[in-house]
């Protein structure tokens, strides 16, 4: 059985002010050609299909002519599900009628998780799909008071795929979670604001590959076959070294996965250039999107239309010296990179002269979870 694993495509994507829409079409070209090439059975997209619940009309019809090409065009299934970025209602809209043409797409939990059976030499390989739902969610649709966090939901809905203990049939899942030991990004937006969103990679044992999607770096979690695939593009200058790919997979007849990292460029790269203004301006022009620091510790006339001249791309310019107060502060101090709930304790403490009360705190958590469920449900 061969496969493609993909995730964290984030179509509609703003980067600094600049729509990456063009960016996102030149690395699904790309992988329209790694799919002619490789000539797997299915596509899976492990969740953040979308930046937004709401995604602007030109990611959507990037994302249709895309499937079009995928599934009508080269007859390769998809299996695609919803990351906490999606809209569940949006992504699983026609899903009934669009997997008679082979596409399956899930956006809500439900009482049975999709299954989709393909079968090669060896006999049946069950594809499930686990979209992303919150604790929340899972204890609302599936009845089930044990969905305390992430792990313990990710277990009630792994108990729904109907494994048997013993059962040897081989299985794949597609599932959009944070799993215990993973390298986080910048632009990841948190799954909780409080508590724990890690799940443990044993609650994935009966599979013989875990296709995750979450996180943007490629990277295994807890087990070579538990796997994510990272970003197809990056999205924060966090992730400028990374090396943006997809994962071939081959299944022999036991379940053993031979995975293969397939390298997917993008149109420009994302790069850090750090040094003194009339060094960096000798350099030669680039239209990466770029990142500049600056070490000059004087003021620097115009700096983003003299370096504009040399990158017309640049999206950032960092001053680490400079500060409000103008004193040296340490990166992990900074706000931008600063959690919800430690933000408002720290103006709650600004503010009271006295630290945030725990019940006063986990009210705050279940205000701001619930409104970070309808903005994602997109409900009035």
């Amino acid at each position: 059985m061969r496969f493609i694993h993909t995730a964290d495509w984030h179509l509609g994507r703003i980067l600094f002010g600049v729509h990456l829409t063009d960016d996102q079409a030149v690395v699904l070209d790309r992988l329209v050609e790694v799919l002619k090439d490789a000539k797997p059975q299915m596509l899976v997209v492990s969740g953040d299909i979308y930046d937004r619940a709401v995604p602007p009309p030109e990611a959507v019809r990037l994302l249709d002519d895309f499937l079009g090409r995928v599934v009508s065009g080269l007859g390769i299934k998809v299996l695609m599900i919803a990351g906490n970025h999606d809209s569940p209602d949006r992504i699983g809209f026609a899903s009934k009628i669009l997997e008679a043409q082979g596409l399956f797409m899930r956006g809500s939990v439900s009482g049975k998780p999709l299954t989709v059976t393909l079968d090669d030499k060896h006999g049946p390989v069950d594809f499930h799909a686990l979209p992303y739902a919150e604790p929340s969610v899972v204890r609302e649709i599936l009845g089930d008071e044990s969905a305390k966090d992430h792990e313990s939901a990710m277990r009630v809905m792994v108990n729904r795929c109907g494994i048997e203990n013993g059962d040897k049939r081989r299985r794949v899942l597609a599932a959009h979670a944070f799993v215990a030991g993973g390298d986080e990004s910048e632009s990841e937006r948190p799954l909780a604001v409080g508590g724990s969103s890690m799940v443990s990679p044993n609650v994935f044992d009966s599979f013989n590959y875990v296709a995750l999607g979450h996180l943007h770096r490629p990277q295994t979690a807890g087990a070579d076959y538990f796997r994510y695939s990272g970003s197809l593009f990056p999205y924060s200058f966090s992730e400028a070294n990374h090396e943006k790919a997809v994962n071939l997979v081959e299944m022999d007849g036991q379940g053993h996965c031979r995975i293969t990292p397939v390298p997917i460029p993008g149109k420009r790269r994302l790069r850090i250039v750090t040094g003194f203004m009339d060094d960096i301006l000798t350099l030669p022009a680039s239209d990466d999107y770029i990142q500049v620091n600056l070490s000059d510790t004087t003021p620097v006339l115009d700096a983003l239309g003299r370096l504009r001249s040399v990158f017309p791309n640049l999206l950032h310019i960092e001053r680490p010296h400079l500060t409000w107060n103008g004193n040296a502060e340490s990166r992990s101090s900074d706000h931008r990179k600063t959690g919800h709930k430690e933000l408002f304790q720290s103006f709650y403490k600004d503010v009271c002269g006295e630290e945030l009360k725990p019940s006063m705190e986990e009210s705050y958590i279940r205000i701001i979870e619930g409104y970070m469920r309808k903005k994602r449900e997109v409900m009035p």
